[in-house]
Formats: structure tokens, sequence, C-alpha cells
């Protein structure tokens, strides 16, 4: 009998976050260093079997409804769209023998394969994708990703459109002192592509552990930043989404905002997280992890496996606390807990 998955502060998790792989073929500054990242060993990486799953066991029994693809880059990692196809059949259980629907399947990516894969993703069954990008000057592209391949990254935007995904996303880390100027750029690029650009406030989670408050552009100022050229209003929706969005009054579309740092999500937070080599964490800046993959390999059933998922759940505390004196950083960086 499927039931809500709760933790003790009467979250309700419907969204799970899957990392495929920790490798990537960029290497944003904020994300890992430019050289010395220690590559998972591919036997230590769950199969798509294996992810498959566990991903079936989150949605019937707990009716998951929401599962996003990340890495690293999920897109390095081969044969992705069997994976999509494999978890595209998946149906959230309804009541009173109603036939289940499918669950929201998405997929986060720097876009540079995205000319290559994207009609196969699609064909397989994904919904819609986040493009990650930091910036349009190919310059500054250079220095942020150690590589140039902006050109990529901006056709994959196109190819992704072309393909029908539905809706296409770009996401933004900002940076202060390196593309803070560029809000109102990205904000354009938004309106004249038909694509929503989500700015995000820039988190502790660097690997070379270089992160200062100082260096948060905040909310505030993107907005101000951003409505002082293109009038902006809130758009009121009661959701569990980390993105507050805000329409561009004139009709032509809107942005997103997830204010991390600044105004933090953790009261409404919907999201469980499944690393590349199978490690359940409750939050992505949680101090601990729970081992899915040596009991599943040990020939674990469901039961097992779910009292695993309740326990962390269950032990899941009321937020990161950034900025707090007692906060204390993940060990590890994005790419190998998954963005």
């Amino acid at each position: 009998m499927a039931a809500p998955l709760v933790d003790s502060f009467g979250r309700v998790h419907r969204d799970l976050r899957i990392s495929v792989t920790d490798r990537c073929n960029f290497r944003c500054t904020y994300c890992m260093p430019e050289e010395g990242m220690q590559w998972l060993p591919r036997h230590d990486l769950l199969t798509y079997e294996e992810l498959a799953r566990i991903a079936g066991l989150m949605v019937e029994r707990y009716r998951i409804d929401s599962i996003r693809l990340t890495g690293g880059e999920p897109t390095v990692r081969a044969h992705l769209p069997v994976l999509i196809e494999k978890l595209s059949q998946l149906r959230v259980p309804a009541g009173d023998g109603e036939p289940g629907r499918p669950v929201d399947l998405a997929l986060t990516t720097n876009g540079s394969t995205l000319r290559l894969l994207a009609h196969d993703l699609a064909a397989a069954g994904l919904r819609r994708i986040n493009i990650s990008c930091d910036t349009l000057r190919a310059d500054r592209f250079r220095e942020i990703t150690k590589r140039d391949d902006l050109v990529k990254v901006l056709d994959g935007i196109d190819a992704a459109l072309e393909a029908g995904l539905d809706p296409v996303k770009l996401n933004v880390v900002v940076m202060r002192g390196i593309n803070d100027d560029e809000l109102v750029d990205f904000a354009t690029f938004g309106r004249d592509h038909g694509v929503t650009v989500r700015f995000i406030e820039f988190m502790p989670l660097d690997a070379q552990g270089a992160w200062t408050n100082d260096q948060v552009v905040t909310q505030a100022e993107i907005l101000a930043t951003i409505g002082a050229v293109y009038p902006l209003e809130a758009i009121d929706l009661s959701s569990s989404a980390p993105a507050e969005r805000f329409s561009f009054t004139d009709g032509r579309g809107e942005i997103g905002v997830i204010p991390s740092v600044t105004h933090a999500f953790c009261s409404t937070c919907d999201r469980v997280r499944l690393t590349a080599e199978g490690q359940f964490r409750s939050c992505l800046f949680a101090l601990d992890e729970h081992d899915l993959r040596t009991p599943l390999r040990a020939g674990a059933d469901d039961d097992e496996l779910a009292a695993i998922v309740e326990r962390a759940v269950g032990a899941k505390w009321a937020g990161h606390q950034i900025n707090q004196v007692h906060f204390i950083r993940p060990s590890r960086s994005m790419s190998q807990i998954g963005g």
C-alpha cells in the first residue's frame, strides 16, 4: 500500500534527485577543481537496473512523483536514454483502482552534448530539462568551465527546444564579481529564446572550500537589477519548488530565483537524493548518508531498503543553517553529491 514519505517536521517528500555519475566534461570553478578529482570506479556506480529498482520502490511505495537525473554531468554516462526509458515506465499509484500517472521526469545538464542527444532523450520519455550556463560570454565561459564550449551549449539549448522538451530552463549560478553583470543579458536571452532563466544564489558547495558570504548576489539584488529594465511581478503559487517565480509585466515570459542562502526553502523541502554510488541523502547539505548499494547487492528485499529510506527521512533536520555559526559544510562537493 502506497503511503507518503513524511519526516518528523511533517514535510511530505515527492521529489527524488538521482545522480548517475560523478564525472563531468567541464571543470566549473564553483563545483570541482580543475585537476585532481578522484572518480568513482565503474563497479561502484549503481547500474541502470539498480537505479530503476530504487526509483521504482520510491514511486510505488511513497508516491514520489518527480524524478530528476543529475551528475556530475549525466550525459557523459553511456546510453543514458536507456535509463530514461526505464524510468519513464514508472507510474505513480492512484486510488480506487484508477490508472497511475507518469512520473515527471527531468534532467539537469550542462547542455554541451544535447545537439547529439536531445531527440533521443525526448523519444525515451524525458519531459523537461534544465541547462546550466553561467555566462553568455565566450572568454568568461572558458574561465569558469575551463572549456571552450559555449557555442555547443547554446546550440544544445536550441536542440532541446527543437526536440519538444518543455519547459527548457536555464540555470545560472550568480557569483559576485564573476557574472553578476550579466543578469539583464540573461533575462533578455530568456525572453528572446522562450526559455525560463533561473538565477541561483551561490552556495557553499565548491570543491575548493573558498566560498564566502560576500560572494552571494542576493535575490533582492537580482530582482532589482532585472526589474529596473524589465518590470517584474511575483507569481503567487503555493509550491514546494525551490524557485520563486516572477513574470515580466509585458507578458514575455518569466524568471525564477532560487534564494538558497538568503531565503532558504527548507521548511517546505520535499526532495531526497541518491548519489551515483547508491548513498541516500535527505538533504543536499546533509552530513550523513545511508548506504543502499550494499544491501541492494546483497539481495535485500523492498521492505529492507524501505526501512533504510524511512530511517534516513525520519532523521532529516529542519534546515541547512547556512550563515549560522554552527553551520558545517558537507565533506563532498556538488559534483560528488549530485546537483
